[in-house]
């Protein structure tokens, strides 16, 4: 993407209708503001969000803006009376589901379902500790639905991505925002920044180790040692000193 293409974009956060995740879209449509109601592309294909804010194109002069989604257009009100009737049919499958899992005695914990309108597919989401059979599952629900059904086995971490919620930092979840991928996080990062390795305190929801451990990380902050040449101003005696110094 030229500079000049880059330019003509804004920036907004966009907060996901019922599912209340708040993500960020560029749009090209000047005419798009704070409180309009869009329709975005998403894992569970085209939803409603509303614009919550506009940073306006201060975010152009970074190398990934080309990854930030666009907005695909102003929501109109067919799209929202067809989202509002895929919601109704996603819990319908939902319980549905839940009920032959149920019936069926199969070891799985059902976490959501998408409808998928524009492929005419209907997407199972789940967590189990290992392979499952569920070619008569899939037939209870192909029968019902009248759907191409897909069931999609996904791990502990994806699960949180997907249900959200706070981090001990009081701000939503890193992976239910902004994290497209879900990279692997190691202890030695934990290490590399002196913080305590109780598992309570650098563990997140999914119960693995946060996903911000790898932030100063990836990017040579001050605790990045392997970069500490490269840093202006730094002094290991005086960082050293600094960090062993009892809090008050």
């Amino acid at each position: 993407m030229s500079e000049m293409n880059k330019a003509e974009f804004r920036v907004l956060t966009v907060s996901i209708k019922d599912r209340k995740d708040i993500k960020h879209y560029k749009t090209k449509n000047s005419n798009i503001k704070p409180n309009d109601l869009v329709m975005v592309d998403s894992l569970f294909g085209e939803e409603v969000g509303k614009v919550i804010k506009s940073f306006g194109d201060k975010f152009n002069c970074l190398r990934k803006v080309v990854l930030i989604p666009e907005i695909l257009r102003i929501a109109g009100e067919r799209d929202l009376e067809e989202f509002s009737k895929k919601r109704e049919s996603e819990k319908d499958a939902f319980s549905f589901c839940r009920l032959k899992i149920k019936e069926r005695e199969i070891p799985i914990k059902l976490v959501k379902v998408a409808f998928v309108t524009n492929e005419k597919k209907a997407v199972f989401f789940f967590t189990s500790e290992g392979r499952i059979d569920f070619r008569d599952l899939v037939k209870d629900l192909a029968k019902k639905i009248k759907m191409r059904i897909e069931m999609k086995q996904i791990g502990i971490r994806d699960e949180t991505k997907i249900i959200g919620g706070l981090g001990i930092c009081g701000r939503q979840l890193c992976c239910k925002t902004f994290l497209s991928n879900i990279e692997p996080i190691t202890l030695q990062m934990a290490k590399k920044q002196n913080l305590s390795m109780n598992p309570l305190k650098i563990s997140g929801q999914c119960g693995r180790l946060m996903c911000c451990l790898s932030y100063e990380d990836d990017h040579g902050g001050r605790v990045y040692i392997e970069d500490k040449d490269e840093l202006v101003g730094y002094d290991e005696e005086q960082d050293m000193s600094v960090s062993k110094k009892p809090r008050k």
